[in-house]
């Protein structure tokens, strides 16, 4: 009986390091990523819908749906650790990766961008002078039929 609330507690505090890294994830977005307060909103939201799967999922897997006071003392005693001690480090670890993959993806997507908006307006351009050629047509058809008339 103890063993098994000594390791749910483990679950759980680890459950509760899983759900800290998940919002440092979400910090690192809005860092990475300037966004308006709407997004910032439904960042929000979706992160605590997701906290709360998790959860649920955890308490439904590990302890068939029961909910005790120790699990949720492990549950924040995890987030408490994990703010504590290798929030920084993960912070700025994922940060750095995620930063620099940005700016390779930027470097590389940013010619390729360039390239199809210049393709679009020259198709753009085609279909315009298309478009003008078919009413100065049209146009002067009309003109011949009210010449013949």
């Amino acid at each position: 009986m103890v063993e098994n609330q000594a390791y749910l507690f483990l679950v759980f505090s680890l459950t509760g390091i899983f759900i800290g890294c998940l919002f440092d994830f979400f910090r690192i977005l809005r860092k990475l990523f300037k966004t308006s307060n709407l997004i910032t909103y439904i960042e929000d939201i979706l992160f605590w819908i997701l906290t709360g799967i998790i959860v649920l999922y955890v308490i439904w897997y590990f302890n068939d749906g029961e909910i005790r006071l120790y699990l949720l003392l492990g549950l924040i005693m995890g987030i408490i650790i994990y703010i504590l001690t290798i929030s920084n480090i993960f912070f700025k670890v994922v940060f750095n990766i995620l930063y620099k993959t940005k700016k390779i993806l930027t470097s590389i997507l940013s010619p390729l961008f360039l390239f199809l908006t210049k393709i679009f307006q020259n198709i753009l351009k085609l279909l315009t002078n298309f478009h003008k050629k078919i009413i100065n047509l049209s146009n002067k058809r009309g003109n011949i039929k009210k010449n013949e008339e």
